[in-house]
């Protein structure tokens, strides 16, 4: 997913470089908006996995921290390791889709308002 974002924004980049006539901007407009939903589920989706984990992890560290266990403590850690890159991933997931909110606005400028 990572990589299929950061190439649409690469195209969204180059797209606003070159001249297009109001026409285009609109059918890249419309595009943008399908994408944007689609990278908007994605980003609610990895926000729930993200937040499961998250509680997981906070479970597993107060049961290790009361009860105790070398278990429990390998289980603390492994949710952590998980978390880490759900949190980097979403963080990423966020911005791209806040970057293609910006681009939207510009697009609907260039199309002469059309949506």
């Amino acid at each position: 997913m990572t990589k299929q974002i950061r190439e649409y924004l690469e195209h969204l980049r180059q797209f606003l470089e070159a001249e297009h006539s109001q026409e285009e901007y609109a059918v890249e407009l419309s595009r943008l908006h399908v994408r944007i939903g689609f990278f908007s589920h994605e980003r609610l989706i990895h926000l729930l996995v993200t937040l499961g984990f998250a509680v997981f992890f906070l479970i597993s560290l107060f049961m290790a921290l009361t009860v105790g266990g070398v278990g429990l403590y390998i289980l603390t850690v492994l949710f952590l390791v998980l978390l880490v890159p759900y949190i980097k991933h979403y963080y990423f997931l966020e911005n791209s889709v806040q970057k293609m909110y910006l681009i939207y606005n510009q697009l609907e400028q260039l199309a002469g308002g059309k949506a």
